[in-house]
């Protein structure tokens, strides 16, 4: 019962909570002028990352023990298979939302997520930074990815996040969403020819969890005092039950 309880809290945030999840803004710009940390420690802009072509966005960070691992892996394995020419017909951006990260994290990162590529793969094309002057912050409002920062077991800080790639165009229009953490080479294939074109098209939604969830005390005294509540009511239930029946053998004695 408490598995399925937890897969139940789990959910409520899609429903109950208005400063998570996504905010689609399709058509819109992001401002090319932001600029961030990138895995060598050099100061770059975000016309500079991604150089004038259709672009792949993702927003994570790099301590996440939750799905920015799988995801990011889930699209290394997704671009390994994508036919179209990396660093050239496309670029990938891995921004972290975590202001307090460092450049070495973003430079394991990177290494770690492009040793999943199943084939040799161009590596300047997939660039892993951090923010600079909250530009992160800055970004992540500008494309509607809405975060919450919260205080795990350790004392350190984690966060609840939605698993999203943006898609942008070479000028930085908003053209596309990818929800979820898993995607088909197909899917990236027409998401990153359409934004070359600066056409949008309707966020694609795949079937796997779009939240990450980081494990609190507090979420801990949520799942227990509701495992305590629904035991309570199956035993009354239970009692409810027995009674039931009872009562209606009497009668049919009677």
């Amino acid at each position: 019962m408490k598995k399925y309880l937890i897969l139940l809290l789990l959910t409520l945030p899609l429903f109950s909570n208005q400063t998570l999840g996504v905010a689609e803004k399709l058509g819109t710009m992001v401002p090319l002028d932001l600029t961030f940390i990138d895995e060598d420690g050099a100061s770059v802009t975000l016309k500079k990352l991604m150089d004038g072509k259709p672009t792949l966005l993702t927003l994570n960070y790099y301590k996440c023990a939750g799905i920015c691992g799988p995801q990011l892996n889930k699209m290394a394995d997704a671009l390994s298979k994508v036919k179209l020419a990396e660093n050239t017909d496309y670029k990938v951006i891995t921004v972290s939302f975590a202001e307090t990260e460092k450049p070495s994290l973003a430079l394991t990162k990177k290494k770690n997520t492009l040793h999943m590529m199943k084939r040799n793969y161009v590596q300047d094309t997939w660039h892993f930074v951090i923010g600079e002057n909250n530009s992160s912050g800055e970004l992540a409002n500008r494309v509607g990815f809405k975060y919450e920062a919260v205080k795990i077991k350790s004392g350190d800080i984690g966060y609840i996040h939605p698993a999203m790639t943006v898609v942008l165009s070479p000028k930085g229009k908003i053209t596309g969403y990818l929800l979820g953490v898993n995607q088909l080479p197909a899917d990236l294939t027409m998401a990153i020819n359409e934004a070359k074109i600066g056409r949008t098209r309707d966020p694609i939604l795949r079937n796997d969890a779009p939240f990450c969830f980081t494990k609190t005390p507090a979420f801990d005294r949520a799942v227990n005092k509701m495992t305590r509540i629904l035991g309570v009511l199956s035993v009354l239930l239970f009692l409810g039950f027995i009674f039931f029946v009872l009562r209606k053998k009497t009668k049919k004695e009677d």
